[in-house]
C-alpha cells in the first residue's frame, strides 16, 4: 500500500495522505472473494469492498450440492466459509456502497457512498448479478422453502413432485429440460403464446413427455404454509384465474447484472465483456463472476474467473514496475 502525500501551503506544510491499494476488488461474492485470496499471495494490497451483510446469489439457495468438497451446503454456510478463509489469508473487507469506478490512466478511483473516494492501481468488478423477480405476493415468503432461482442447484429436492418453470427464454427452457429428468412434472408457464428459446431447445422440450405448456399465463400469487403447496395462476387474455397445486415454483426470467458502476464494454444485457484474462476493455479493470458475459454462472467458474482476474491484475502491475 503506497501513500502519496501533497504539497506544501505557507510556513506549515499540510500533507494530505491518499492511500494507493494495488487492488480493490468490488463485489464480496465468490468471484470476489476467491480473487482476494490469491491476490493477497502474490504480495498484494487488497481491499474488497461489499454492500451487504450477506453477499451474492449464492446465499439465496437453502442447499448447494455441486461445489466440489461440500457434498452438502447451504449458500449462507459455504459463504462464511470462503470469508473466513479471506479472512484468515489477509483479504481486508470491508462493507461499503461503490457508486461509480473511474478510469484515470495508471490509478483507479472507487467512489463510494460509505468511504469517500479510493484509489488503486488496479480494480476487480465482482458485483455479480440478481435474479430478475416475479414481484408477487408469497415470492420472498417461499423462498428457499419452494421458490428457486437456480434448477441445477435446487432441482434434487423435488424429486419425483410436480413444478412449475416462469419463463420462455433459453435459460427457462433448459431449466425445465433439468427438472424434467428429476421431477414426475413439469409446467412451462409463459406470458405469451410462444418461446422466446432457441429451435433446438423448443424442439427437445416438446418431446418431453412430462413437460407441459402453459400458454399466456402469469403467477399472482405463491400459497403455502411452510412449504408452497399452490400458486394461483391468471390467463393474461381471458382473465380467468384458477389455483394449481405444485411443490416448487423455478423463476428464470432473466437476471440482472450489477454494472452500471464502471464504464467498460458490455452486451445489450449489461454483463461485462472480458477476454479469457477477465481483462475488460479498459486497461486495469477486470471482471470476473456473474456480473461477467459467460455460458455459464455457477458458483464454481466464478471463484475460477476470481482466481484469473487476481493474477493478471498482479501482473499488469509487475510490467509497470
Amino acid at each position: 500500500m503506497q501513500e502519496v502525500s501533497g504539497g506544501n501551503s505557507g510556513a506549515n506544510m499540510i500533507q494530505d495522505v491518499v492511500t494507493m491499494y494495488d487492488l480493490i476488488i468490488v463485489g464480496g461474492g465468490p468471484a470476489g472473494l476467491a480473487a482476494g485470496i490469491y491476490a493477497v499471495r502474490y504480495g498484494m494490497d487488497v481491499l474488497v469492498l461489499e454492500r451487504s451483510v450477506v453477499p451474492g446469489q449464492i446465499s439465496l439457495t437453502g442447499v448447494i450440492e455441486n461445489y466440489p468438497g461440500f457434498a452438502s451446503i447451504s449458500g449462507i454456510g459455504l459463504m462464511e466459509h470462503f470469508r473466513e478463509h479471506a479472512e484468515a489469508a489477509g483479504v481486508i473487507i470491508k462493507t461499503a456502497d461503490v457508486e461509480k469506478v473511474k478510469d484515470a490512466g495508471d490509478k483507479k478511483i472507487v467512489v463510494t457512498y460509505d468511504e469517500g473516494e479510493l484509489e488503486s492501481r488496479t480494480v476487480i468488478i465482482a458485483t455479480g448479478a440478481e435474479p430478475r423477480r416475479l414481484d408477487v405476493a408469497g415470492e420472498d415468503k417461499f423462498l428457499g422453502r419452494g421458490v428457486s432461482y437456480c434448477a441445477t442447484c435446487d432441482g434434487p429436492f423435488f424429486a419425483g413432485q410436480d413444478v412449475i418453470v416462469v419463463g420462455g427464454g433459453d435459460s427457462a427452457i433448459t431449466d425445465a429440460l433439468i427438472l424434467s429428468d428429476i421431477a414426475a412434472k413439469v409446467y412451462v408457464v409463459h406470458r405469451r403464446d410462444e418461446l422466446r428459446s432457441c429451435e433446438l431447445l423448443e424442439k427437445r422440450a416438446h418431446k418431453k413427455g412430462n413437460i407441459e405448456f402453459i400458454w399466456d399465463t402469469v403467477i399472482e400469487e405463491i400459497l403455502g404454509e411452510e412449504l408452497v403447496k399452490k400458486v394461483l395462476l391468471k390467463n393474461v387474455r381471458t382473465g380467468d384465474r384458477t389455483e394449481m397445486p405444485i411443490s416448487g415454483v423455478f423463476v428464470s426470467i432473466g437476471i440482472l447484472p450489477r454494472t452500471e458502476l464502471v464504464d467498460v464494454d458490455k452486451n445489450k444485457s449489461g454483463f461485462i465483456k472480458t477476454n479469457e484474462r477477465m481483462e475488460t476493455s479498459v486497461s486495469g479493470i477486470y471482471a470476473a463472476g456473474d456480473c461477467r458475459e459467460t455460458i455459464l454462472w455457477q458458483v464454481v467458474t466464478a471463484v475460477g474467473e476470481g482466481a484469473i482476474a487476481a493474477v493478471s491484475a498482479h501482473e499488469y502491475i509487475m510490467v509497470r514496475e
